[in-house]
């Protein structure tokens, strides 16, 4: 039973959780309890912001849950705005799977996005492969050009899907330079990665492999980016581009190995290229340049050893 408002909270029921405190917690009890058409209020929280880049947390009034997030950036609105468009983009040309999409607030000091839970369980070979089977329904959509028709983010990063005819051009153009740049910006990157990033790039036309068909991808498909239910896989946080498919496939263990029945999903539907698997780290220089500005130098190993495979 839900607790009215003004009813004192068990000391120990609630953690201390940024969404589930004022002034954030008062504007998101409104929004959810519009959408549900009854009062709802916080009784449980549960944080996880370890696993985003955003203060996050699950709340529920103990019989119905949601995921929020939290933004102050100066452009946290227009961030979440576009996360909700790639994710409806992905469910319309896809018929993937989404978590429904209860509501976008402005708050004092940034905004905040609410999405309804997804009951998530423990990953079993049968679920890995669900992921894997999800990735390729994404991928069979083709479009005419690279790109997309809006820009999007990379986490907090900008990211400029303005279209190109070309993949080695749009890879160069719109992902390798601007990251290159804003990691030089962060002060993050020596002169001598700088030097090695400028000479990949210009050897990308030889290193890009065959030429591929303009294919909806993710652009973040990171196993975190997909949450298991008892019988499907659930999309979230896209970076929704048409792109080179092998750029979702080496991003799916690109913090953590995943087990083979993920790419055993995948080729039940979408066959993988022979040569992928020498070019993934290619692709993952992107990546490595987007950790290296927003988390440090943390990241220069992977991105030295990704580059210098391909010098």
């Amino acid at each position: 039973m839900s607790l009215p408002s003004n009813t004192p909270q068990p000391q120990n029921r609630i953690p201390f959780v940024r969404l589930a405190t004022d002034p954030l917690r008062t504007p998101l009890e409104q929004v959810v309890s519009d959408y549900l058409g009854r009062r709802w209020a916080v009784q449980e929280a549960r944080d996880m912001t370890e696993f985003a880049c955003h203060p996050c947390a699950i709340l529920s009034d103990d019989s119905y849950s949601v995921f929020a997030k939290f933004s102050d950036a100066a452009n946290g609105l227009e961030q979440f705005e576009i996360e909700l468009a790639g994710l409806r983009l992905l469910r319309e040309r896809s018929s993937i799977l989404i978590p429904t999409p209860i509501g976008l607030v402005p708050v004092t000091g940034g905004c905040i996005l609410i999405l309804e839970t997804v009951q998530a369980v423990e990953r079993a070979p049968r679920h890995w492969r669900q992921i894997g089977q999800t990735l390729a329904r994404i991928h069979q959509v083709k479009g005419d050009r690279f790109g997309l028709e809006r820009h999007g983010y990379f986490g907090p990063l900008y990211q400029d899907n303005t279209p190109s005819g070309d993949w080695p051009t749009f890879y160069a153009e719109r992902r390798l330079w601007p990251g290159l740049r804003l990691a030089i910006d962060s002060g993050n990157l020596p002169p001598g990665i700088i030097r090695q990033v400028e000479k990949l790039i210009s050897r990308l036309p030889e290193l890009c492999g065959p030429q591929v068909v303009p294919t909806l991808i993710h652009g973040d498909a990171q196993q975190n980016n997909f949450i298991s239910a008892e019988d499907r896989a659930v999309v979230i946080d896209p970076a929704v581009y048409y792109g080179n498919p092998e750029m979702d496939l080496a991003y799916i263990d690109y913090f953590q190995p995943v087990p083979q029945a993920v790419f055993d999903g995948y080729r039940e539907q979408m066959p993988i290229d022979p040569g992928f698997w020498d070019r993934r780290d290619l692709w993952r220089v992107w990546g490595y340049l987007a950790a290296v500005t927003v988390e440090g130098s943390s990241y220069l190993g992977r991105l030295t050893e990704a580059v210098q495979k391909y010098l």
